[in-house]
Parts: structure tokens; sequence; C-alpha cells
């Protein structure tokens, strides 16, 4: 009789089996909202990957016109053997780019004996490094500093040593000027997106005041 009392679940009433079922529901549903917050947590950090991504891949500088240099001469150099003094080079927005902030942007220059690196130096609102910027085409509504889109800006490299005249406060350092038929490298990197890669050849022959165009 005691074995026929122990198995007989007659009691088990539907107040309990809604109370089992109802605790089942809400772990379910616990589970569910942690999983699809993990889930769409997971998706956004995706998104925002890809679009930090796009963003460092794409240049927003473009090269606008031709490379300009002007001729000089190696006044380390014994005797003065001719050289290049500066490098002027033109850029602009790329379609669709973002405005780039040329008070944040460095600058590197590669050559046979030379590799140097300058961001925009200024004091007290006058530029005193190496390269200079003007703004050759300028909305009215953006800020001086900013290439955005439409806008063409000059860049003027400097690559005068001491015993130049003219030199600037922060110069380049370096220790020798690029000559003829020197290849050099300019590297403009913004503060965000792609780097802007300018590669030329310097002139077969350099006169002390002329220009030339290098390709």
């Amino acid at each position: 009789m005691w074995n026929r009392f122990i198995k007989n679940d007659k009691g088990f009433t539907g107040l309990e089996a809604a109370i089992v079922l109802i605790a089942f529901v809400v772990v379910a549903a616990v589970f569910s909202y942690v999983m699809l917050g993990a889930g769409f947590y997971t998706t956004q950090k995706s998104q925002e990957v890809v679009h930090t991504g796009v963003a460092q891949a794409s240049s927003s500088l473009a090269p606008s016109g031709d490379i300009i240099v002007l001729g000089g001469t190696d006044v380390v150099a014994e005797p003065d053997v001719p050289a290049i003094d500066s490098i002027t080079f033109y850029i602009t927005n790329t379609a669709g780019g973002s405005a780039v902030d040329l008070d944040k942007t460095i600058i590197t220059y590669t050559d046979l004996d030379d590799f140097a690196t300058q961001a925009h130096l200024e004091t007290a609102g006058v530029e005193d490094g190496a390269w200079t910027y003007e703004g050759i085409i300028e909305t009215t509504t953006g800020a001086s500093n900013l290439v955005e889109k439409g806008e063409k800006y000059k860049i003027e490299l400097s690559l005068l040593q001491t015993g130049d005249t003219g030199v600037p406060d922060n110069p380049l350092g370096l220790t020798s000027k690029p000559v003829v038929n020197e290849k050099v490298k300019i590297e403009v990197k913004p503060p965000e997106g792609a780097v802007l890669i300018l590669e030329r050849t310097m002139p077969p022959s350099i006169t002390a005041g002329q220009y030339y165009t290098v390709y």
C-alpha cells in the first residue's frame, strides 16, 4: 500500500505545470535576449571595422597639375654642384573623399642620399617648416587648412640647406640636394586615408633660378 501512494502523481496539478512552463519560457527568453544582443553587437563592430578599413584604404588626395622644381646649387658640395632648391606640386580632393587637414598632414622626402619627414610647422600662425601650403582654389565656407571638394592647394617643399639664402627655420636637414637625373619620392600622409605618393626624376640639366617640369 505504501508503495502505491509513492507512485501516485494525481496531486500534480495544472498550476504546477504552468509554473514549470513559465520558468522554461523565462529562461529561454533571457537566453534569446543575450544571444541577440551579442549578435547585434558583433554586427555593429563588423560594420565599424569595414567602414574604418575603407576610409583607411581609400585616398582623399590626388595630384592636380604638373610637379615643378626650381634649379639651384648644392652649397655643401665643393665646388657648387647644380641641384634642386625646391619642389612644388598641387593637390586636390578626390571624388567622394573626405576633407583633409593639412595642419595634421606629414610629408616624407626620399632621394638617393636622404630620408626626411616633417609635419606642418608654424609659429604664431606663420609657417616656418620646410613645406608650406597655399589655397589656389578655395570655397568660401571651408577652413583654410582643409582640402575639401572642388578645392586645389599648392604645396612647396624647400630643399634649402644651411648656407643657402632664405633657409626655413625648420629645414628638412638634408645632407645633399637632388642633382641631375636623380629620382626622388614624396609621400603626403594625411591624418586619415591612404598615402599620396609622388615619384619623379630630376631634369637632365639644371640651371640656377630656372623652373622645370619633372615626370
